[in-house]
């Protein structure tokens, strides 16, 4: 998928972490292999080697990384091309990103890629930007998956079919090129992806970087697959590739295993051009506006930078931390706290050549933009005659560091971080960009806001005559090797402990506890890189009558416990969280509210006490309350026209059994506006005193601490703090409910989402539950070898994004499953038929010993690697307190998986899918489709 902003909306109900939903899958077919031209193989030589990570060099150029951590159970494969949408040409965009897609589809060893990701039970994924294109795979460290994984990235970087069918048949009307369209299309749903694109084509009049990496539809459309091929065969070749081998593994074996690999393709003889093409000096204002159907605003403006790589990078970076960070930026403290705006942002992108700085506000629909805007843009470019305080500048390089440190504690972030830095023109730009980031001073963030926060090099606005000229001169790019030539950095983090994922083996870790007022805790110990710890903590809250009418008070609570304490500010919390280098999110709602966080071993303590305060000690700021109000208020207008939100709070408000006043209530939007409207700090309040407190709760621990240290700090920050409320869990409830079929319009949307499923009377204990399980997987799991996605995805080009979702109750005998697509309106009919189709033919045939044996293989090794996770290990662990489990249930059920058989998945799938009970909700502008149709 090309690589967007952080602030694009996301399906974070459907997405998880690794998700198989962004790559592209083959079909299975067999083809005749070419010939293959090899070298003699001539030892890798050493380059380099900066904190723990050592780089080699083949014969044929390629750059080899090596970044053994033996603490985590898992091996990361990441390949770096040096190539992106700024090596396009001129009706050819979009090529970069098409490619991406296109080496899902297989080689001739490799015939069907996703097939076998999915066996190995895989975390993949590429992503193509502005610079560079990378494709990546977190497995099970074992052998047999490295050498697979080394083999499969080998093979595709010179082998991959890149055929015309594959892109678009126009005998079945179906190809690659319609799920890329329809990605772009998902694309435009969004007010801040669409504005930024346009401001950003209108910043830059002749560079590639004021291309959208997706491409022009009309390139994409018309795509000519020699050009393609040509285009594959100048940029994916080993000089020009970075290769990165992270985890566990032992480096001189691996090492040459990779030559074994990769060493013997030949260096090509082709010369790669370079790009030259310079945007000249902005000499005015620049202004773009777009009219579209939504429900927030939005002011943005970019301001021309130096490439990423040169040494004021640094101070451009901890020059937008100070402007935008929330919630002590100095754009949130004018435009947010002063009630002009609900959001503020800015962030730099940071490319191998020269790019912009963007700043922005976000607006309900009935603030005043012009306002806003030129309070934004004074208070952009007020700070270059603002003197910046070495509070400030502190500050942002600790929120700048932290991200880093966190990054090193983990190689799989590590290797995938290294990408961006890559395309730079060397990895170790990462460290000596972090070095840069260290010297910051206030002189040096006065001085770059002074050389590009100028009118004159702004896009937003209108061209103004003037006399003279105050022009953004961009410095000339640096040389990048004579940079890092003798760069050495900083000494390498602790590597971690061997970590074994079996569940009898990390209980034989688990240290179980409880306080004296009831909490639950348990305890998994182990030595990790960077002494890293990952945390989670529950607190559970009173019974279904007397949280009756108390849902909005209870996630208000929760969202204001982060807002300010009896001894510190938000602004406070944020500064203290960052110079412990923890990462803590606080969420909840009526029943329930969550700590999650991720630290070191010498902070942990010190975080533990400050979360304490958070949830102990709150002092509900009145100014902060208001503030959340509107980002609420903002957050449920923009839900109004927005096709998958409308989509998904229609089904579930369907299949809901829990009417008004109920904390699981599934309310509208308009009914949400209203009660944001009417609610008062006072509710909130008095919801935290009736019901806050430690008597019913979890907590957990996985990571690098002492344990009896640990839970003696526990029983002393929470041994103590008793619930008000006696708690009673509210049980789930079944409830059946008539198939309903139902379209929703969502005018001037060119993407639609559909959303189908039912309710289910099930229990993770029944028998069959290990037969749904898999089923499912096979369904709408797995890396797009699916049935829905072979079907809707790949044969029919249909949609981006397909895949289905089982719950099952563990304590409670109910459950739920369900599918999701995003497509064209236009292809709403062609979609459900596609579905009930694929689901009718599971029904009838079920699967074959092939695909049971592959989903068999996938689903237990991705297992593996989620608890080789910490955070969701911690995560799991958490929930089996919860439910009175131990991992010995996961145990339980990966055995009656590997020993399911066919007729076992089709009973549990017949008993409990029934085709005609499924509900099914589209949203979308299907008004316009109907309108384009007829016009045809």
């Amino acid at each position: 998928m090309p690589n967007r902003s952080p602030f694009m909306g996301l399906l974070a109900t459907l997405l998880v972490a690794g998700s198989p939903f962004l790559a592209a899958q083959a079909p299975v077919r067999k083809h005749a292999p070419k010939p293959v031209v090899t070298q003699a193989l001539t030892a890798p030589v050493k380059i380099t080697s900066v904190e723990g990570i050592t780089e080699y060099r083949l014969g044929n150029g390629l750059r080899v990384l090596l970044f053994p951590d033996a603490g985590k159970p898992t091996i990361t494969v990441n390949i770096t091309y040096m190539v992106g949408s700024r090596n396009e040409n001129y009706g050819e965009t979009g090529m970069a990103h098409l490619l991406e897609h296109l080496l899902f589809k297989g080689t001739p060893k490799h015939p069907d890629v996703p097939k076998e990701l999915t066996e190995h039970g895989a975390r993949p994924n590429g992503s193509t930007s502005l610079d560079r294109t990378n494709y990546f795979e977190t497995v099970q460290a074992t052998e047999t998956n490295l050498r697979w994984a080394l083999e499969l990235e080998a093979d595709r970087m010179i082998n991959s079919f890149i055929a015309k069918k594959d892109l678009w048949d126009p005998e079945a009307k179906k190809g690659e090129m319609t799920v890329v369209r329809n990605e772009m299309e998902s694309g435009e749903n969004n007010p801040f992806s669409i504005l930024m694109e346009r401001v950003q084509a209108t910043a830059y009049e002749w560079h590639n970087y004021g291309k959208e990496t997706i491409g022009a539809r009309s390139d994409v459309e018309n795509v000519n697959i020699e050009h393609l091929k040509a285009f594959y065969h100048t940029y994916y070749q080993p000089d020009n590739a970075t290769l990165l081998v992270a985890g566990k593994f032992d480096e001189g074996k691996t090492l040459g295993l990779v030559n074994q690999i990769f060493g013997r393709t030949p260096r090509p003889s082709r010369v790669i051009q370079p790009t030259y093409t310079v945007d000249p000096t902005q000499d005015g204002e620049r202004q773009v506006i777009v009219r579209r159907v939504g429900d927030v605003q939005l002011a943005m403006a970019a301001y021309h930078v130096p490439a990423g790589s040169d040494p004021d990078f640094a101070a451009i970076s901890v020059l937008s931390q100070i402007l935008g960070d929330t919630p002590t930026g100095r754009l949130y403290k004018g435009l947010v706290e002063g009630k002009k705006a609900t959001a503020t942002f800015a962030f730099p992108m940071q490319l191998k050549e020269p790019g912009v700085l963007f700043v922005g506000a976000q607006l309900r629909p009935d603030g005043n933009l012009e306002e806003a805007k030129e309070l934004l843009l004074k208070g952009t470019e007020q700070a270059a005659t603002t003197p910046f305080t070495p509070e400030e500048v502190e500050r942002a390089k600790q929120q700048l560091l932290k991200q880093v440190d966190m990054s090193l504690n983990q190689a799989e972030r590590v290797g995938l971080a290294l990408s961006e830095y890559i395309s730079l023109g060397d990895w170790r730009m990462f460290f000596l960009d972090r070095d840069r980031v260290k010297g910051v001073t206030p002189a040096d963030v006065q001085r770059v806001a002074q050389a590009y926060l100028k009118p004159t090099n702004r896009t937003l606005g209108l061209f103004i005559p003037t006399t003279t000229t105050d022009r953004s001169e961009i410095p000339a790019m640096k040389d990048v090797a004579a940079m890092v030539k003798d760069y050495k950095g900083e000494a390498a983090k602790s590597a971690g402990e061997v970590f074994d994922t079996a569940p009898s083996a990390i209980e034989a870790r688990a240290i179980r506890f409880a306080t004296p007022a009831g909490l639950k805790g348990v305890l998994v110990p182990k030595k990790t890189r960077g002494g890293s710890v990952s945390a989670f903590l529950r607190l559970d809250f009173g019974d279904q009558q007397n949280l009756m009418g108390k849902a909005l008070p209870g996630d208000l609570a929760a969202s204001m416990l982060m807002r300010g304490t009896a001894k510190h500010t938000r602004q406070q919390i944020a500064d203290a969280f960052d110079k412990l280098k923890a990462q803590v999110n606080v969420f909840g709602g009526a029943e329930n509210t969550m700590v999650m966080l991720e630290t070191s071993r010498e902070n942990l303590p010190e975080v533990l006490k400050l979360v304490t305060e958070i949830l102990r000690e709150p002092s509900f700021p009145e100014a902060e309350f208001e503030v959340l109000r509107q980002e609420e208020l903002s957050g449920a207008e923009q839900e109004r026209t927005e096709p998958t939100a409308k989509a998904q709070r229609a089904y579930r408000r369907h299949q809901s059994p829990f009417g008004p006043g109920h904390p699981r209530y599934v309310d509208t939007p308009e009914e949400k506006i209203a009660e944001l409207k009417t609610v008062q700090l006072a509710d909130v309040k008095a919801f935290y005193q009736d019901f806050y407190g430690a008597s019913n709760g979890e907590i957990s621990l996985v990571g690098d601490f002492d344990a009896k240290e640990v839970q003696a700090l526990v029983g002393q920050l929470l041994g103590d703090w008793k619930s008000p409320m006696a708690f009673a869990r509210i049980p789930n409830q079944y409830k059946g409910t008539e198939a309903l079929n139902t379209a929703i319009e969502t005018p001037d949307k060119a993407n639609a989402f559909f959303m189908a499923g039912l309710n289910l009377q099930v229990q993770d204990t029944d028998p069959e539950y290990p037969g749904l399980v898999l089923g499912n997987f096979m369904t709408g799991g797995g890396f797009l070898n699916s049935r829905l996605a072979t079907r809707i995805r790949q044969k029919e080009g249909l949609s981006y994004g397909v895949g289905s979702m089982l719950n099952a109750g563990a304590l409670d005998k109910v459950g739920s499953w369900g599918a999701y697509a995003i497509y064209a309106p236009e292809n709403a009919a062609k979609l459900e038929i596609a579905f009930r189709e694929e689901i009718a033919k599971i029904l009838k045939e079920g699967f074959t010993g092939e695909e049971i044996k592959a989903a068999k293989s996938g689903w237990l090794q991705s297992q593996q690697v989620s608890r080789a996770q910490d955070r969701e290990l911690a995560s799991r662990m958490m929930a089996n307190l919860f439910t009175g489990r131990t991992l010995a249930f996961s145990a339980d059920l990966e055995k009656k998986v590997a020993d399911l058989t066919n007729d076992q998945i089709l009973a549990a799938l017949r008993k409990h899918l029934d085709p005609s009970k499924i509900s099914i909700v589209k949203a979308g502008d299907f008004a316009k489709a109907q309108k384009a149709a007829e016009k045809k």
